[in-house]
């Protein structure tokens, strides 16, 4: 068994919130963990009995682990044509009635009900097609509220803008929204209703096409101050908001709490910061998409130092743009210009969100805890009223996927030889 070692180290504040507390502590070294045979697992599910179902987005698994962390059994594989078959994009885990769980395949428009033993019980429709991917995203965001409806992030509304540009024909320009809704279906009518909205990343885009083809350019905030969401195991909705972090609690009835703000050492960007931050983003994407440069349908870099991807396209003349084969286009990502960043560092980015099992709301924030030897992720644990009750930092290379009942975290490790599981507590 791999052993992780923890350096003993004395529970430091975040300078300067010396007179501000729960100081930042290192979370428990872990009681149990996996062999490394997984991808990528970005949520897992508890079971009774300590068991636990693993959803691997990049392997297209759902595996079935022991009490300790021992695989057990597949549950849903990528093979094809079987009634257990994962499907060909990523899926998603959700808790469902008890201790059921639901798996959602967004490209069959369909959900396996998967029982406490972690069997498949039984195969439905998702509630609405146009919302599986939403309902597939795969981050434990997603559940039931306490009347059994299904609450999930909504869909995009996009409209789309005629302009002209110089040297080309223009196509209509798609509008991005800055926000978009948390809604929720009640399975047996249908029924949807929208719960709250949340501010999500704005990308500006502008799509031409030209004699060779279409150019799709959009300009990227690396710093976006933005809200966040989960469905606590009560089943109230736990909004975090950016632009003051505080919590906004919406219960079943849609009645709205406001919890106070959360203390935070907030780090002012000078005009200095601003432009490292952008460099630092701008050598970031260029160093992960050079790796698939010059690839049909892959990613590079292209001329200014722009990240590059190729993809097909094609579309009636003076119509919008559709996905086909008969013409190649490049999509083009730049960032905007330092001014246009925040003043101050936002205190988390999206997918920061989590409910834990115990009623909890735990946020990976973007503070950074000085002297500390330990380099992983700062999460603030809020309690339902929206107040912060613990501050808990991981060990570097770790993330949290989930969660069991008394304070007990599911964490991912990777290295070379792979990705595994560890369990620890809080």
């Amino acid at each position: 068994m791999r052993k992780l070692l923890i350096l003993a180290a004395v529970a430091t504040p975040l300078a300067p919130l010396a007179a501000q507390t729960p100081a930042v502590r290192l979370i428990a070294a872990p009681d149990a963990q996996s062999k490394p045979v997984f991808g990528l697992v970005p949520y897992v599910r508890a079971l009774p009995g300590g068991k636990l179902l693993v959803n691997d987005v990049l392997k297209h698994q759902v595996t079935l682990l022991d009490q300790q962390l021992g695989v057990v059994n597949v549950v849903a594989d990528s093979a094809s044509g079987t009634a257990s078959s994962y499907g060909t994009q990523p899926g998603g885990l959700i808790p469902y009635l008890g201790d059921s769980t639901l798996f959602v395949d967004p490209a069959g428009l369909s959900m396996f009900v998967i029982d406490p033993a972690g069997k498949i019980a039984r195969i439905a429709s998702v509630p609405r097609s146009q919302d599986a991917r939403s309902l597939a995203n795969g981050v434990g965001t997603a559940g039931l509220d306490a009347n059994g409806r299904l609450v999930y992030r909504g869909g995009l509304t996009i409209t789309r803008m005629n302009g002209a540009r110089s040297g080309a024909t223009a196509l209509g320009v798609p509008e991005l929204p800055d926000s978009t809704s948390i809604v929720r279906v009640d399975l047996a009518t249908r029924k949807v209703d929208t719960v709250a909205y949340f501010r999500i990343p704005k990308m500006k885009m502008n799509v031409v096409r030209t004699d060779n083809g279409v150019s799709v350019t959009s300009e990227i905030n690396p710093l976006p101050t933005v809200d966040d969401f989960a469905v606590l195991s009560n089943g109230d909705v736990a909004i975090v908001r950016g632009q003051d972090y505080h919590v906004d609690i919406v219960g079943t009835d849609g009645r709205v709490t406001s919890g106070a703000k959360i203390p935070y050492d907030w780090q002012r960007l000078t005009d200095d910061d601003k432009v490292a931050v952008i460099d630092s983003a701008k050598k970031a994407a260029e160093a992960a998409l050079a790796k698939g440069a010059g690839a049909p349908g892959g990613l590079g870099v292209g001329p200014g130092g722009k990240v590059q991807i190729t993809m097909s396209m094609g579309g009636d003349a003076g119509g919008p743009p559709r996905i086909g084969t008969d013409q190649k286009g490049v999509t083009t990502a730049d960032f905007v210009s330092p001014s246009e960043l925040p003043d101050y560092r936002p205190p988390f980015a999206q997918g920061a969100a989590r409910g834990d099992a115990d009623g909890n709301l735990w946020v990976r924030t973007t503070a950074v805890r000085a002297g500390s030897a330990v380099a992983g992720p700062i999460y603030d644990v809020i309690n339902a009223r929206g107040e912060l009750i613990d501050r808990v930092q991981i060990p570097a290379g770790r993330a949290i996927i989930g969660f069991a009942k008394g304070g007990v975290v599911y964490m991912m490790a990777r290295d070379q030889s792979g990705s595994w599981i560890e369990r620890t507590h809080r």
